[in-house]
């Protein structure tokens, strides 16, 4: 389990891991302070900037409560994940250590299932990006400028690791920055001591004014969760990108401890301003957008253009680091012998180009059926890949049951990140996962296709992972 594979590069010469590359055979290119910005804006997504409102309309204040839910799940499944990524740093993460830890069947699985969520997802922001570019510079046609930034993006991430770590420091940066100053703005008009503030300052009264805390009733705290759990989706990021730093245990632990305050402020802190700004049931947070909304009530000037500037960084920022995770899962999958060979060999600088153009191939395939049949083809990509996140979280929980005792019995020392009352917490956070895609199930509509259509697309891969692993053991024995 611990032996160091042999990694081909493209120019077909093989060596073993060692410095300056990862344990995995990537060049350690991402510095420090990549892997802080990387862990912090890992956690801010586009859905937080534009789907936030319908989570507001749907459950009123108490949004709160489902983003806090999901939250607390998010920092267990982080915390799992961290003790056993601080422990064995690897590109394939999750799926390394489900490998390990369950079997060849749970690695392929889940690897794949995750590969096939970004790839998606890449032809999601591509579409996002290219919508908002186009309504600044109609000349270029919609298409064009999704081709352009999948473009742009896939040749940064070709060069070396260090420019997709540099362009993902500023992205995330910029996110952070307009967060915090949106919290902190937002917080001296709630209490009326912003200078020119078109704002009442009412104080908390807006938490309670329109209908209670609880307007819609306690069920809608669950139809909450059911809306904003995946815009969490991506905090694992920096697990993956670890492999490629300069200290990967530190990094992780880091990003793993510092995961709590990161979704308190820019999550709890920023809905907290929104819904303390404006009523819950004002029309503008669902017209405008929640954060738009809310500037206009400040009285910020041209509030629709600044948040549009900050969404297009955080569509930016995930498709860089979509293509940047999808790639290096294909990578690791590669390295396995999981996936095509090629997807394990790296270039000169590190970088596994193959694995690369193979995932924004199927992006460019993605965002064409986008464009072509958004309303079959795509929607049945979009839908069967929705529910993929709380598969994931729930290999990473099932996964770090079992490898709490293999680091214990391999490498004790390594230990350094861990999970708090092991293993009551793990499985009650199994307990929450579980019951939240059981209440999609029941809760109907699109939840129910998305973890319907989901469950068909991973039964179909484990299927294929079994089958794979059988034929594996009958070639074994001739």
């Amino acid at each position: 389990m611990n032996t160091q594979p042999t990694l081909t590069k493209d120019d077909g010469s093989t060596g073993t891991t060692g410095t300056p590359e990862s344990s995995d055979g990537l060049k350690a290119g991402l510095k420090n302070r990549h892997l802080s910005m990387i862990a912090i804006g890992g956690v801010i997504g586009a859905g937080l900037f534009v789907g936030s409102g319908s989570g507001i309309a749907a459950a009123g204040p108490a949004i709160l409560l489902s983003y806090a839910l999901v939250g607390t799940m998010v920092v267990f499944v982080m915390r799992m994940l961290g003790e056993m990524a601080a422990a064995r740093p690897s590109s394939g993460s999750f799926s390394a250590y489900a490998d390990q830890a369950l079997g060849r069947w749970a690695g392929f699985s889940i690897g794949w299932l995750y590969w096939f969520f970004w790839v998606v997802v890449l032809a999601v922001e591509a579409t996002a990006g290219a919508v908002i570019l186009e309504s600044w510079i109609p000349a270029v046609p919609q298409w064009a400028w999704a081709l352009i930034v999948m473009v742009v993006l896939t040749a940064t991430n070709l060069a070396s690791v260090a420019s997709y770590g540099e362009f993902e420091f500023w992205f995330a940066g910029i996110k952070v920055v307009a967060i915090g100053a949106f919290v902190v703005i937002g917080l001296l008009a709630v209490f009326g001591v912003l200078p020119g503030s078109d704002n009442p300052g009412a104080g908390f009264a807006h938490l309670t004014d329109a209908g209670g805390f609880l307007p819609m009733g306690a069920g809608a705290i669950l139809t909450g969760v059911l809306m904003v759990v995946f815009s969490f989706m991506g905090s694992e990021i920096v697990t993956l990108a670890a492999g490629e730093s300069e200290d990967p245990q530190r990094a992780v632990t880091k990003a793993t401890n510092s995961v709590i305050w990161r979704i308190g402020v820019f999550y709890l802190g920023s809905i907290f301003v929104v819904l303390t700004l404006l009523p819950w049931n004002d029309k503008s947070i669902v017209e405008k957008g929640s954060y738009v909304a809310a500037l206009d009530s400040i009285g910020i000037p041209h509030a629709g253009q600044v948040m549009n500037v900050i969404v297009l960084t955080a569509v930016l920022s995930c498709l860089n680091s979509g293509l940047y995770t999808a790639s290096r899962m294909a990578f690791s999958l590669g390295q396995r012998g999981d996936a095509p060979k090629a997807f394990a060999r790296t270039s000169e600088r590190g970088v596994p180009r193959a694995a690369i153009l193979g995932s924004v191939v199927f992006g460019f395939v993605a965002v064409f059926f986008n464009y072509k049949w958004p309303d079959t083809v795509f929607a049945f990509l979009l839908n069967s890949s929705g529910a993929v996140a709380l598969f994931v979280w729930l290999v990473i929980c099932v996964t770090q049951l079992r490898m709490r005792g293999i680091i214990l019995r391999e490498s004790p020392e390594k230990l350094v990140v861990r999970m708090w009352l092991f293993p009551y917490l793990t499985w009650a956070t199994i307990g929450m996962i579980v019951f939240v895609l059981g209440y999609m199930i029941y809760d109907g509509g699109s939840a129910r296709e998305q973890v319907v259509l989901s469950l068909l697309v991973a039964a179909l891969v484990v299927a294929v992972a079994l089958v794979r692993e059988r034929i594996g053991r009958s070639s074994a024995k001739l």
